[in-house]
């Protein structure tokens, strides 16, 4: 997809300009890095590939097989193998590159599609809990519980989605590269859209106990 498919919002990364009295807190793009191995696996498939080409050699050798036709099999699945990673490392950086996540002081906006475009509303009054998850690379993400019966296809929500949560999705913002911050901000627009006698304020691990913030004033709980 182009940027062009974008060059009509009125405002980068929203379908439209924001209603009077609303205002624009954080917008940010996911890091392609963290998607490529948290959301599309590259690294997986390619210690998969490794082990394949290492057991086609292992397998080869014990079967007294030529050289040749060792390294031809090995070779073959490593081939294999980098394009599989590629492709995923491609769609990686499209995916990236197309999206665009907004925190604004009544809701958080979610822009991606590498094919479609589609824009998905989360307002802050729809929101019961929120956590922050950090990777060992430095990104983190920020998976949002939604209340009542408001549920979003999962398909829809892809890679945006917080994994094999399918019966109930739960909206994710993935690789930001500096997840503390944006957590923070998010629990003080969430507090600040509940009122007075909102939730903790904390945001946590998310192997931690403690809750980010809940919009409507209960606890939430971490995950």
């Amino acid at each position: 997809m182009s940027h062009d498919d974008y060059a009509v919002e009125p405002v980068w990364g929203l379908p439209e300009a924001l209603p009077e009295g609303e205002t624009i807190l954080w917008q940010g793009q996911p890091r392609w890095q963290s998607l490529a191995v948290h959301a599309f696996h590259a690294r997986k498939v390619a210690i998969y590939f490794a082990l394949l080409a290492a057991w086609s050699v292992a397998s080869g050798v014990a079967d007294g097989s030529p050289l040749p036709a060792i390294a031809q099999a090995a070779g073959g699945e490593l081939a294999l193998g980098g394009a599989a990673v590629g492709l995923l490392v491609y769609l990686a950086h499209l995916c990236a590159r197309t999206t665009v996540y907004t925190i604004t002081s009544r809701r958080i906006v979610m822009r991606s599609g590498m094919a479609l475009p589609t824009s998905i509303n989360l307002p802050f009054a729809a929101i019961d809990t929120a956590a922050l998850r950090r990777h060992r690379d430095g990104t983190g993400d920020l998976p949002v519980v939604l209340g009542g019966e408001r549920g979003i296809s999962y398909l829809l929500l892809w890679p945006h989605a917080r994994p094999w949560q399918v019966g109930r999705p739960q909206p994710m913002l993935r690789g930001l590269a500096n997840p503390e911050s944006v957590a923070e901000l998010l629990a003080r627009a969430l507090l600040a859209a509940a009122g007075p006698g909102g939730g903790v304020a904390t945001p946590v691990a998310a192997s931690q106990a403690p809750p980010v913030a809940a919009a409507g004033g209960a606890a939430p709980a971490a995950i």
